[in-house]
């Protein structure tokens, strides 16, 4: 008689077969390999990122659909990359991650189908999008049909920005057209030693340009987290990357409609900071902005975003009373705190990413003018400079402005002023808010009075003294408006808290149209 059974029996075995051909990946000496690198696989990296046992795959089967150059007789299912979605810290996300034990994670169009399909996917539930990159870039074999899948991917990463947060982690190689996917969304994350992230390569520089240069110095985390500002945080290994994007999925709502998730905290919101009232120094003696807005965020943890880029300016997220907050804060530290070119797309950069994602801005002001010179003049301070003016303007989240100590010229405008809308501006008595240094301007507008004096460096003296006493004070712009308090630094945590919590259902919209044209 004939086991009514078997049939069942014969299905489960086939499926357990392509599921156990699909989590082999490349086979156990490619994932050798894969380790012997430094790099942990595709699927240990999702185990390790998501929430465990909350992956759920995607398109596990899907196989490539090339039959020239032999590739008729190389299939394994799921081809070059896994797909599906799970949670973090119990919030639903969407993941991709290329797996280079299969062809090298080349990509091929199936592979596109399955990343866009999880894309597609992340849109309509509103979920973060998040992409594990370790790939030798398109699948050659493919031809055309490879390039259309990457420019497939390019599409909907530019749809779904300012939609959903999407990070993308450089676990390995990531070159050619490639590259401008993770350069399409909000945060780049790359390994030390293990990750490379260029357009060209250094054989085609060296063919075309002559140039010798080696891969991690052309496209190392190094490079792009100091010099090119392409990559915003770099971190020794595989594990501690994947820890970063959970600590940076902390801060970000899950989509553009939702608030930015809050925690509970035990650090009060009133409590006063008594070592603020002499934390600025006088004049421009160099300090560390760090220590102030690590004084007064929660238990004093600021994840910075972008820290060894153009330092003369900090960017981060932190919470004060438990919810979320951007900071961008001068760093007098270097440049005496100067914006330059590279400070400016860094901030403007990370201020519209705030806007976009409905985080509070807290912006600390320490400035005393854009950075002169020849090479920015060239290099295009005005338009870049813009960029941040514009970032600002632009914002419609809340915004709190704290002035430490000197607020001059253009930069005061545009370090998030009252002017550009800016909610509640607050400044120490320390601040000088002028347009320029008493010692600038007194040589300017009183200079034939200093001259004609019996004791010109006497005179001087007097008139800066003046012109500090009436200018370069916080009272001016009190009595104007512009500043809504002078407070004593102390109290510089409670007032940011009550400041939040007043403008946390704040209501503000820019004009009609279908976007602007920022200077870029």
């Amino acid at each position: 008689m004939a086991d009514p059974t078997a049939p069942g029996r014969t299905a489960l075995a086939r499926l357990d077969e392509m599921n156990r051909r699909a989590l082999d990946g490349g086979g156990k000496e490619q994932l050798a390999r894969q380790h012997e690198a430094g790099k942990l696989s595709a699927r240990e990296r999702i185990d390790l990122l998501l929430d465990p046992g909350s992956f759920v795959e995607i398109d596990r089967f899907v196989v490539h659909r090339c039959a020239d150059f032999g590739m008729d007789r190389v299939k394994i299912p799921g081809d070059g990359v896994v797909t599906g979605w799970g949670l973090i810290d119990g919030r639903k996300v969407v993941v991709f991650a290329q797996d280079f034990t299969v062809l090298g994670g080349s990509l091929s169009s199936a592979c596109a189908a399955k990343i866009c399909k999880v894309m597609d996917l992340a849109m309509k539930i509103g979920a973060p999008i998040l992409g594990l990159n370790d790939s030798g870039g398109a699948r050659i074999q493919e031809g055309v049909e490879s390039l259309a899948g990457h420019a497939d991917i390019f599409l909907r990463n530019t749809l779904a920005s300012g939609v959903v947060p999407q990070i993308s982690a450089i676990l390995g190689p990531c070159a050619g057209g490639a590259a401008y996917a993770p350069a399409i969304t909000d945060f780049i994350l790359m390994t030390e030693r293990t990750s490379t992230l260029f357009v060209t390569g250094p054989e085609a520089i060296k063919a075309i340009t002559d140039e010798d240069v080696t891969r991690e110095d052309l496209g190392g985390a190094a490079t792009h987290a100091e010099r090119s500002g392409v990559c915003h945080l770099t971190a020794p290994d595989d594990r501690a990357s994947l820890a970063q994007i959970r600590e940076l999925l902390s801060f970000l709502p899950s989509n553009n409609t939702e608030a930015p998730p809050r925690r509970a905290s035990t650090d009060p919101e009133d409590r006063e900071v008594p070592e603020l009232d002499a934390a600025v120094p006088p004049g421009s003696r160099p300090y560390d902005i760090r220590q102030i807005v690590g004084a007064v965020v929660d238990d004093g943890r600021l994840f910075e975003i972008h820290e060894r880029f153009a330092r003369n300016i900090v960017v981060g997220f932190a919470r004060i009373g438990g919810s979320p907050v951007g900071v961008v804060a001068n760093q007098p530290l270097e440049l005496a705190g100067c914006l330059d070119i590279k400070a400016s797309i860094k901030a403007a950069r990370f201020v519209r990413c705030c806007d976009c994602f409905n985080i509070p801005l807290v912006t600390f002001v320490d400035v005393p003018g854009f950075l002169p010179g020849i090479d920015q003049e060239y290099g295009g301070i005005v338009a870049h400079g813009a960029k941040l003016l514009y970032a600002f303007a632009e914002a419609t989240v809340p915004k709190v402005t704290v002035i430490t100590r000197k607020a001059y010229g253009a930069a005061y405008e545009v370090m998030a002023s009252k002017h550009i809308r800016a909610d509640y501006n607050l400044a120490f008595p320390t601040a000088e808010i002028a347009v320029m240094s008493p010692e600038g301007a007194v040589d300017v507008v009183r200079r034939a009075e200093i001259q004609r004096a019996a004791d010109p460096a006497a005179a001087r003296a007097r008139l800066v003294e003046d012109y500090k006493a009436k200018f370069a004070t916080p009272y001016r712009a009190a009595e104007l408006g512009f500043i809504d308090e002078v407070i004593a630094p102390r109290m510089l945590r409670s007032r940011l808290a009550r400041a939040l919590d007043l403008l946390r259902d704040k209501r503000d919209k820019n004009p009609p149209k279908k976007h602007g044209n920022i200077p870029l």
